[in-house]
């Protein structure tokens, strides 16, 4: 085992204590003080340095069966994280490197050194493995080029575009030839962001005016693509203004995940019939195997600046609830990060 620095005797980490219904309340959570984990044979010790809160975990936290397992009662809850490594019973694996994992909402983990991959702060930051050059990233990428099946030419809308994976959808689709690329967001500012720092064609304020006006308006020759993170009334307004073959990739529908009663679906679904459009869910878990290209493609964007990102950085473990419920009230610009 490779030399360990002192640890402190606890290890802080969140615990699901209830189950939300609707809003997740404070109460439904609990920063609890655990021993130090000791890593076995084949297994690192981490401390980690950045955990990713993300809108998926809100669905993680129900016991309805989904792509991913529930999380459990009275037991530490998992997250996207970067860290480094403090002792290694691992091969290849030493004291001081850095790896990205999937055991967050904790200050040290102890796994085994197969879930972890390392990375490299001196190539990109280590918070972007979390988010532009993460998996935030890859669903951006994969949703638009393999789902959305995007081409040269298509005009692309996409909801809740000023968040981690909608700036990126965009952004790829404008270096990647888009006609024209509009986004929604929820603030005046964040609008200005879109057509100003990530290079939109146009962008509105959902909260301005109905969606479907809003988007008619900025796409009066109709959208190719829809890339979907909010669902509810962006769906229903993508549909009345899609293109013949048009496509909608849905990643995420965050206008209903707390929803206590299910949501109504769009009203217009028959007008897929007349323009022959195609509606596909996605996981990102799904389309691994385009990783390589995606560093490959997207890594060099980012070293030139020619794909900007943003973040919303929280200080502190004991602010990781309130960082993931930022998410889904909409606080962040970008990826939302917990610095430990």
């Amino acid at each position: 085992m490779t030399d360990t620095p002192a640890l402190p005797d606890v290890n802080r980490e969140w615990h699901l204590a209830a189950r939300p219904v609707g809003w997740p309340r404070p109460e439904d959570f609990a920063l609890v003080e655990a021993p130090m984990p000791t890593p076995g044979e084949g297994q690192v010790l981490v401390r980690n340095l950045y955990v990713s809160v993300d809108p998926y975990m809100r669905g993680r936290m129900s016991a309805a069966k989904s792509y991913a397992a529930p999380y459990e009662l009275g037991k530490v809850m998992q997250g996207g994280a970067v860290g480094e490594v403090v002792a290694s019973r691992a091969e290849g694996f030493a004291v001081g490197d850095h790896v990205l994992h999937f055991f967050g909402w904790r200050e040290y983990a102890a796994f085994d050194a197969k879930n972890a991959v390392t990375v490299d702060p001196q190539a990109a930051p280590l918070s972007t493995y979390l988010g532009v050059l993460g998996m935030t990233g890859l669903t951006a990428y994969a949703g638009l080029l393999r789902t959305a099946a995007f081409k040269e030419g298509d005009v692309v809308f996409v909801s809740g575009a000023a968040g981690a994976v909608g700036s990126q959808v965009g952004q790829i689709a404008k270096l990647k030839g888009a006609s024209r690329v509009i986004g929604s967001a929820g603030s005046d500012e964040k609008v200005k962001l879109l057509v100003e720092e990530y290079g939109f064609d146009a962008a509105f304020n959902y909260k301005a005016g109905p969606v479907s006006e809003q988007l008619r308006d900025a796409a009066p020759d109709g959208i190719d693509v829809y890339f979907d993170n909010v669902g509810g009334d962006h769906l229903e307004a993508a549909v009345g203004s899609l293109n013949q073959g048009g496509r909608i990739a849905i990643c995420g529908m965050i206008s209903v995940y707390n929803d206590t009663e299910p949501a109504p679906g769009p009203r217009n679904l028959a007008r897929l019939i007349q323009t022959r459009g195609r509606i596909e869910g996605f996981l990102v878990g799904d389309h691994y195997d385009l990783q390589p290209q995606f560093v490959q493609e997207v890594g060099p964007w980012v070293a030139s600046g020619a794909l900007k990102y943003r973040e919303t950085v929280v200080e502190g473990i004991e602010n990781n609830l309130e960082a993931f419920l930022g998410v889904l009230r909409g606080d962040n610009t970008g990826k939302m990060i917990v610095k430990l």
